[in-house]
């Protein structure tokens, strides 16, 4: 039962955050009818609304008043550099509704997305919209966060001079590391449209200096030559075909003692117990023409496959690990 209603709770916490209350309660404290009339809430439920989000731990309640938990006030208030509910906002502007027709994916094998009903393909139209792609840019930012600065903290970046993020978005990872490591010179690698809001992210921690952006695509243009290449949250937007090219193409624009770090929400060997890495593959079901996601002996051996001399998979933060190959 919990499990087959679990929609109600992940909508409740997705409405929370779609009307800005997290961010509303970082500047202090309210009661229940001061925030109804915030937010522009109807009577009726609206305590309700509030009392779920306490007993699902997501806030607090203190004599009559409501305010963020330390999690929610660190992760769900938008002005913070911390907030990770970019994410967030994309699944319940988009990946709510697609989820719905799951069971036609799955007897299908075709993605449910705006492609169903004839749109071109979603991160075309994406890139055309300035408005939703800084939105979609602020997702990856987001959901890659926890791990960009595990990656900061486990990866050997003494050993190394230069490094470049492929498909970097707004720069979050680029960020954390140079935060980290102040030697590091980087490369954010994304298609022209992303320029403007890359170069403005990293210009509010003051590394326009050290963080540098080069446009270009993936599939059709050679890789930046950096000491060390990242791909977080790329490989399983594509088919095996496609995810063996890239992994091809990186290892051709690294020097010999180059490193890839290749990161995800990487399944389990025994594909039994990381279950976000097994959803988010599903989620590539609903959202892509042929991508899945993998466990780190897959990516591996792909890479040795790919002319990587060595591998090894390490753990950064919740559901996400790396797969580092040596060249």
């Amino acid at each position: 039962m919990q499990l087959g209603l679990g929609f109600w709770g992940s909508k409740v916490l997705l409405s929370a955050i779609e009307l800005n209350l997290f961010s509303l309660l970082a500047k202090g404290p309210l009661d229940a009818d001061a925030l109804t009339a915030r937010l522009g809430l109807h009577q009726r439920s609206a305590q309700d609304f509030f009392d779920a989000l306490v007993s699902l731990g997501m806030l607090e309640r203190h004599d009559g008043k409501y305010s963020n938990t330390p999690e929610t006030g660190l992760f769900l208030d938008r002005d913070k550099p911390s907030y990770i509910g970019g994410i967030l906002e994309m699944a319940n502007a988009r990946l709510y509704g697609f989820w719905g027709s799951l069971t036609e994916a799955l007897q299908t094998g075709r993605p449910q997305n705006e492609t169903k009903t004839g749109a071109t393909n979603p991160f075309e139209e994406l890139y055309r919209d300035p408005q939703r792609l800084r939105g979609f840019l602020s997702a990856m930012t987001g959901i890659s966060f926890p791990a960009a600065r595990a990656i900061a903290q486990k990866f050997p970046w003494a050993n190394y001079r230069t490094f470049c993020d492929v498909g970097t978005a707004q720069g979050g990872l680029p960020v954390q590391i140079a935060l980290a490591h102040g030697h590091l010179a980087g490369i954010g690698y994304d298609l022209p449209p992303v320029k403007s809001v890359f170069e403005e992210y990293v210009a509010s921690f003051g590394l326009n200096n050290r963080l540098h952006f080069q446009e270009g695509s993936f599939f059709t243009d050679v890789l930046p030559s950096t000491d060390v290449l990242v791909m977080g949250h790329i490989l399983h937007d594509w088919n095996m075909e496609e995810k063996r090219m890239l992994l091809s193409k990186a290892h051709s624009a690294l020097p010999k003692g180059g490193a890839l770090i290749v990161y995800e929400a990487l399944i389990d060997d025994g594909r039994r117990q990381n279950a976000f890495g097994l959803l988010m593959s599903l989620n590539m079901l609903i959202e892509t023409p042929g991508g899945f996601d993998y466990t780190g002996a897959d990516c591996s051996r792909w890479m040795k496959d790919a002319g990587f001399s060595e591998t090894r998979v390490q753990h950064l933060a919740g559901p996400d690990s790396m797969v580092v190959g040596i060249k």
